[in-house]
């Protein structure tokens, strides 16, 4: 596994998956994922000194079903028509290269909350046309309450439709700018 070299790395969207998963109807789990984003990726001299930056398009959501993904990029979710992105921004990287704690600040609907994903280096690599590349696999748990996210409904047998707690994992691939 080679370490990562200093300097910019640019998210490779087509082989980077921004997914979720929340619990539906009390009795299975819904899952989806964003397919418009973008971040940067800024490797320092330690692991202390690197900071990552993305967005999200949230109307890029995608569950698979088409009256779901036009819900929840509706005013009862995302509102992408007046939220039209989510945003991440590190405030601190602790642990080691292969295995850290990436947090910083998640704003989703306007409301800005401190999260920390648990990330795993998966390596970096020469491909076949040159290009540096590196991956990663972060996950974390939030609120969609704590983002002003309520919108629910009540089940017969009681309990919800919509579970408070997401999932977001991210298996990311970003490619070394040449600066």
């Amino acid at each position: 596994m080679t370490t990562l070299t200093p300097g910019t790395w640019k998210l490779d969207m087509s082989h980077t998956l921004i997914g979720f998963i929340v619990r539906h109807a009390g009795i299975s789990k819904v899952r989806g994922s964003f397919n418009d984003a973008d971040a940067t990726l800024t490797v320092g001299d330690s692991i202390a000194d690197s900071r990552v930056e993305a967005s999200v398009q949230t109307a890029s959501f995608d569950s698979g079903d088409e009256n779901r993904d036009a819900h929840v990029t509706g005013e009862d979710f995302f509102d992408a028509a007046q939220h039209p992105q989510m945003t991440f921004v590190s405030t601190g990287v602790e642990g080691t290269e292969e295995e850290f704690e990436l947090t910083g600040d998640l704003t989703i609907k306007g409301t800005t909350r401190p999260v920390t994903f648990d990330v795993e280096f998966g390596g970096a690599t020469v491909d076949p046309f040159g290009a540096t590349r590196a991956g990663f696999e972060a996950t974390t748990k939030i609120s969609r309450k704590d983002f002003g996210i309520t919108w629910n409904a009540a089940l017969e047998a009681g309990g919800v439709l919509v579970g408070d707690t997401v999932t977001i994992t991210i298996d990311a691939a970003f490619v070394r700018s040449e600066d």
